[in-house]
C-alpha cells in the first residue's frame, strides 16, 4: 500500500543509527541513509512531533545458530551519531533485543502523547526496523516506514522486508514523500 497519510499525532522512530553499527558493511550507503534519517528527523522537529531515538546495547539472551556479536566493544559503539543531532526534547530508548518496544518504556511513553502512527527508520532493516514495525503494528498503531531511510547488512534480506513483509504492517514511502506528507498535516 502507498503512503496515504500521516495521523496528527504521528512519531518518528530512529532504529540504531548509533557509531557502531553504522561502521558495518551494509547494502546501501550508509552516508545517504544517514543523511535522510537526518533530514526526517530535523522535519519532525521542525513540526514539533515527537522523536524517539533508539539503540541498541546488548541482545536478547536465548539461543540462536549464529554466535552473539555483542562480546567486548569499544566504549561509543551505542553512541548515536552526531548527524543526529540529539536534542533535549528526544525520547531516548535503549534496546536489549531486536524491537524498541520490547522491556523498554516506548509504549507508555507513546501512549501518554496520544501518538496514534509511527513512521520507523534506521537499521537493520530485516532486524531492529522490521522488529519495531511488527511490535507497533500488533499494539496499533498505524505504521509508515520510510523505505529510503534504511538498510540492512544483507540486500537480499532489505528487499524482502521491504516487498513482503512491511506491506502488511502498514505503508511504505520515501523520506520526502513522508515529509511532504507532514508539512500537509502540521502546516
Amino acid at each position: 500500500m502507498a503512503l496515504t497519510t500521516l495521523d496528527p499525532k504521528t512519531a518518528l522512530i530512529v532504529i540504531d543509527i548509533q557509531k557502531g553499527i553504522v561502521q558495518l558493511p551494509c547494502a546501501h550507503s550508509m552516508d545517504s541513509v544517514i543523511d535522510r534519517v537526518a533530514e526526517i528527523t530535523r522535519a519532525f522537529r521542525q513540526h514539533n512531533a515527537p522523536v524517539v531515538l533508539v539503540n541498541v546495547a546488548g541482545g536478547a539472551p536465548g539461543r540462536s545458530e549464529q554466535p552473539k556479536r555483542m562480546g567486548d566493544l569499544p566504549p561509543d559503539w551505542i553512541e548515536l551519531v552526531p548527524e543526529l543531532e540529539a536534542q533535549a526534547s528526544d525520547h531516548r530508548v535503549t534496546k536489549r533485543s531486536w524491537g524498541a518496544f520490547m522491556h523498554t518504556d516506548l509504549h507508555e511513553h507513546l501512549q501518554g502523547l496520544g501518538v496514534t502512527q509511527v513512521v520507523i527508520v534506521g537499521v537493520a532493516t530485516s532486524i531492529g526496523v522490521e522488529s519495531t514495525a511488527r511490535q507497533a503494528y500488533e499494539l496499533g498503531y498505524n505504521v509508515a516506514l520510510a523505505t529510503d531511510a534504511m538498510t540492512d547488512m544483507n540486500a537480499s534480506a532489505h528487499e524482502n522486508s521491504v516487498a513482503r513483509i512491511f506491506p502488511r504492517l502498514g505503508e511504505t514511502g520515501s523520506t520526502a514523500e513522508i515529509i511532504g506528507l507532514l508539512a500537509r498535516a502540521r502546516g
